[in-house]
C-alpha cells in the first residue's frame, strides 16, 4: 500500500478500479480539486505507482471488489486516514465476451461478481461514512446497460443490473442527502478488455473527459440530481 498522508480536514474520495483508465483520471482530477483520495485495484504495482504519480497525499491500496470484507477494511482505513468520506466512485469492472454457448460459467461469474456484486459490496461498505456527510455516489456504467449487443451476455447483464441498482440507490438514499449518478459512456479510449489505446482511438471519449464530467457534476446545486448521464463521442466514424 502507498499511504502518503495521515490527516486531512477537507473532503475525500474513494475510487475503485483506479490503476488506469477512467478510474485513474477521476482520482487524479479529484486530487487536483482538493480531495484526499484512495485508489483501489487488484494490481498492486499499478495502483501504488498511480498513487505516487498523483501525489496530493493519495493512497494506493490493493483491493478486490469481489471481497466484501476486504472492501470494508479499506473503506474503514480511508475514513481513519481522512476523517470521513464524501465521494464514492464505483468504477471497477471487467469484460468477458462471447455468446451464451461459448461463455464459461467462470467468465460469467467473474463479470457479474466484479461489475454488479462488486458495486453492491462497495456501496454497502461505504454507506455508513457517506450518510454522516451526505455524500455523492457515482456508478460507472455504460451504454451497454441499455443497448444489448451480440456476445455481450455477461457484460450487458452486469450493466443493466448496475443501472437498476443505481436507480434503487437513488430512491433509498435521497432521504440521507446522498446523491447517486449513473455515468454511461459510449466508446472510451482505455485499456479495457486488453485494448491498448492508440491514435486510432482519437475519436473516442477520453478518460479525462469522464473525469471532467465528474467534477462538473459535483458542482451542481444540492437541489439538482442528474441521475443518469449518457456520454457519446461527438464524431464517431461512419460505418
Amino acid at each position: 500500500m502507498t499511504d502518503q498522508t495521515s490527516t486531512q480536514g477537507g473532503k475525500s474520495a474513494f475510487v475503485t478500479g483506479a490503476s488506469k483508465g477512467i478510474g485513474l483520471e477521476v482520482a487524479r482530477a479529484l486530487a487536483g480539486a482538493g480531495y484526499s483520495v484512495t485508489l483501489t485495484s487488484r494490481h498492486s504495482d499499478e495502483v501504488e505507482a498511480a498513487a505516487q504519480e498523483i501525489g496530493h497525499g493519495a493512497r494506493g491500496v490493493v483491493c478486490d471488489v469481489r471481497d466484501p470484507q476486504a472492501l470494508q477494511a479499506e473503506v474503514d482505513a480511508h475514513v481513519g486516514a481522512f476523517g470521513g468520506l464524501d465521494v464514492l466512485f464505483v468504477n471497477a469492472g471487467v469484460g468477458k465476451f462471447g455468446n451464451v454457448e461459448e461463455l464459461t460459467v467462470e467468465q460469467w461469474r467473474d463479470v457479474i461478481d466484479t461489475n454488479l456484486s462488486g458495486a453492491f459490496y462497495t456501496v454497502k461498505a461505504a454507506l455508513p461514512a457517506l450518510k454522516r456527510r451526505g455524500g455523492y455516489i457515482f456508478t460507472l456504467s455504460s451504454l451497454a446497460g441499455k443497448n444489448p449487443f451480440a456476445g455481450g451476455a455477461a457484460y450487458n447483464a452486469s450493466k443493466f443490473g448496475l443501472n437498476g441498482l443505481s436507480e434503487v440507490l437513488t430512491l433509498d438514499l435521497r432521504q440521507h442527502d446522498i446523491k447517486v449518478t449513473q455515468i454511461m459512456p459510449g466508446s472510451v479510449a482505455t485499456f479495457f478488455g486488453g485494448h491498448t489505446p492508440s491514435e486510432a482511438d482519437a475519436w473516442k471519449i477520453q478518460p479525462e473527459d469522464v473525469a471532467q464530467l465528474t467534477l462538473d457534476l459535483l458542482k451542481m446545486p444540492a437541489r439538482t440530481l442528474p441521475s443518469r448521464v449518457e456520454v457519446r463521442p461527438s464524431k464517431p466514424p461512419r460505418k
